[in-house]
């Protein structure tokens, strides 16, 4: 399916939300997928928190970095930390056995039993973390916090099948809270199929600075009929005259605009501050460049 030429993406209709560009392309290169992350519940939105891109599955969150290197633009939040801090656990089970657990001394915690097989099994530390909880109850049931997930121990379910991962996804998405709103599911054809190319233009307050000024840069991504971009994911990099870089992470606002305050520290005089900007959108990208001179 495509969302639009040259994009590609999926509907869930187990869940009804769709899950497209980079988030669909991670989701699609990582093996076990949909058991490891299970189907978005909501669709993909900017958080007012951090302002990146971020989408919720059953059991993660994917957050979109687009200035990270391509392989490193998608990270998934620590949801066992965060769900941990936020739900203390009732009483420990004590199962220490060093022959049958691995220690982790980073975290202080150990990794036991069936535990340990399900880690190992199915990524381990890379999809996982580490353990950052001992043996746990939580619901009367025995669970272990990773910073990246929960695993749950339900001995009645068959050989195999007694090791689950809890839905942190929902979990933590109820305990933010976010809006209840997102979870409402949409039609296939709701995935925003009119934008078909988006253009970023940059622009500075000033044309001239002084060596140690203040500036202000705008961004603004538009679709091909000049209709603002909201949610688009822009990085901003600004390169001084001794050729250093400094990089700026935004989404467009609901003007489809970024305003990026920038302090000008120790330029020289004529020196020429070149601005460059990559807006992404929906698997669609578009690139802007300004400058501005130091004129005293």
């Amino acid at each position: 399916m495509n969302a639009q030429e040259g994009e590609p993406w999926q509907y869930f209709p187990e869940t009804g939300h769709n899950v497209s560009g980079d988030f669909w392309k991670f989701y699609q290169e990582t093996p076990g997928a949909a058991f490891l992350f299970g189907s978005p519940i909501t669709e993909q939105f900017t958080d007012t928190r951090s302002g990146r891109l971020v989408q919720y599955f059953q059991r993660t969150r994917f957050e979109l970095y687009p200035e990270n290197p391509a392989d490193e633009r998608v990270l998934r939040s620590p949801l066992g930390e965060l769900v941990f801090q936020r739900t203390p656990p009732k009483g420990t089970v004590d199962s220490s056995n060093p022959l049958g657990c691995r220690f982790y001394p980073e975290t202080g915690f150990s990794l036991c039993y069936a535990f340990l097989e399900f880690f190992d099994r199915n990524g381990g530390e890379a999809m996982f973390g580490k353990p950052i909880s001992a043996f746990v109850f939580h619901n009367d049931r025995i669970v272990q916090y990773f910073q990246g997930a929960r695993f749950d121990w339900y001995p009645e379910y068959p050989e195999g099948q007694k090791v689950v991962l809890a839905q942190l996804g929902r979990i933590y998405f109820d305990l933010v809270p976010e809006d209840a709103g997102r979870l409402l599911p949409v039609k296939a054809e709701n995935t925003p199929g009119d934008i078909q190319t988006i253009q970023a233009r940059i622009f500075t307050r000033k044309a001239l600075t002084l060596g140690d000024d203040q500036q202000v840069l705008y961004v603004v991504v538009q679709d091909q009929t000049l209709n603002p971009v909201p949610g688009a994911s822009t990085v901003v990099t600004v390169t001084w005259a001794d050729d250093q870089k400094v990089t700026f992470a935004q989404s467009t606002n609901d003007r489809g605009v970024v305003i990026l305050p920038v302090t000008v520290t120790g330029q020289k005089h004529g020196s020429l501050i070149m601005v460059e900007t990559e807006a992404i959108f929906m698997g669609l990208s578009a690139k802007g460049r300004t400058s501005f001179r130091v004129w005293k």
